[in-house]
């Protein structure tokens, strides 16, 4: 196959990867004036928090895009000359088109839960991105470099790597300093990933601040709704916030007049909506919303999702003293949350594993888990400590302006790993 035919095969083909995984108004494809005011509106598309996930869908589609680019990725621009003048249209050059196809690899793999295969393209795509900005210094790679950025961070986080996590966001807020229009794009991006980072060091204050900033600066429903949905999980971790949440859980209801047609953050809102429901102890109400939510996520392969409705499935059915299917739950969430990995969903199946097997009175299995449990309540520690230690955790404090240059000691909020727990 020609040059040209594998260029025109890879463009359609991620627009179909991309029209599979969120549906917008423009097509990838429709961006073809890469001048600096427009690269940042077509990469944007990209950006993780606009998704709709159609995972098992995609799958056939990125398989074919991947063939295509490693065939591309042999050729040399003269081994064809084209006839048709059509076929001398560039969408893209080769190198940033494989850097593309490492990222939307990348969106599949965090969405789907495959973090280590998400680490994996990450690595490779800017390990790719280092060699070409020594060449060219076109804004798309920036552009690129931050939104792999953004999806390995998320990553982190799960992965319990909150201190590298920070370091990245650091990294971001670098980048966005060289340029006021990356700035503008990604701001909202980055102080909900700072949000989340406040969430997985329990600084709850700063994580609804920072939460609060990016839905100022956001006007794209779909990030809008990310965002709130993460806010309604800090004020159901804080226990007294009940008006705010309330009106947050009125305007991201799964069940009518969902904002967006996100199938993922609709599955996530239905999480939440259980979640609530768990902490009011309504638990029929709770396990209602949560077979909603493991319908959705085992239609998609949304793996994360599935262990985190599983585990908190087995958590009521403990509570209410069914035992045995309390297991049926804790189990699979267990396993896959290993496969993914998930740190905090080990360590909370670890901890109720442990107590099944002792209610149970298997002293062995709940011995295996408790040693389980007490490594993974280690690692933990371990990075809350190195991750608080640094000097970049003063970027929780950031809520306005542009991202600060140094980053001054000042009295920011800790935590222990125990108020984590």
């Amino acid at each position: 196959m020609g040059l040209t035919k594998l260029l025109r095969n890879t463009v359609a083909i991620i627009t179909a990867v991309r029209m599979r995984i969120t549906f917008h108004s423009e097509g990838l494809h429709g961006k073809f004036n890469f001048k600096d005011c427009q690269v940042e509106q077509t990469i944007y598309q990209f950006n993780t928090f606009k998704q709709t996930i159609f995972l098992l869908f995609v799958k056939p589609c990125l398989k074919q895009l991947q063939q295509c680019i490693q065939a591309i990725s042999t050729l040399h621009d003269d081994e064809i000359l084209p006839t048709n003048p059509v076929d001398l249209f560039h969408w893209l050059p080769k190198e940033h088109m494989c850097v593309l196809v490492y990222l939307v690899t990348v969106m599949h793999s965090m969405q789907a839960g495959y973090l280590e295969k998400a680490q994996k393209y990450t690595d490779k795509a800017l390990m790719q991105l280092e060699k070409l900005k020594m060449l060219d210094c076109s804004p798309i790679l920036s552009s690129f470099q931050v939104i792999l950025l953004e999806h390995i961070i998320m990553c982190r986080l799960v992965t319990g790597h909150k201190a590298t996590a920070l370091q990245e966001i650091s990294q971001v807020c670098q980048l966005c300093q060289q340029s006021p229009r990356l700035f503008s794009n990604h701001a909202a991006q980055l102080h909900t990933l700072l949000g989340l980072y406040c969430i997985s060091v329990n600084c709850m204050d700063s994580a609804e601040a920072q939460f609060t900033t990016a839905l100022q600066l956001t006007t794209h429903q779909e990030l809008w709704t990310f965002i709130v949905t993460n806010l309604a999980s800090v004020y159901i971790r804080e226990g007294n916030r009940h008006q705010e949440l309330y009106s947050l859980l009125e305007r991201i209801s799964p069940d009518h007049n969902f904002p967006v047609s996100s199938h993922c953050l609709r599955a996530a809102a239905f999480y939440i909506r259980g979640l609530f429901s768990f902490f009011q102890g309504r638990y029929n109400e709770a396990k209602r919303f949560l077979r909603e939510t493991l319908k959705m996520s085992n239609a998609e392969d949304l793996n994360r999702l599935t262990a985190c409705s599983l585990v908190l499935l087995g958590h009521i059915f403990y509570v209410l003293g069914n035992h045995r299917e309390s297991n049926n739950m804790v189990v699979p969430a267990m396993q896959l949350a290993s496969k993914i990995p998930d740190m905090s969903v080990q360590l909370w199946s670890s901890a109720l594993l442990r107590d099944l097997n002792k209610a149970c009175g298997n002293a062995m299995d709940a011995h295996e888990a408790s040693q389980l449990h007490q490594n993974f309540s280690q690692q933990l520690l371990q990075d809350h400590i190195e991750a608080c230690s640094l000097p970049e955790h003063n970027l929780i404090m950031w809520t306005d302006g542009p991202p600060p240059v140094q980053f001054q000691t000042q009295n920011v909020p800790t935590t222990s790993l125990a108020s984590l727990l």
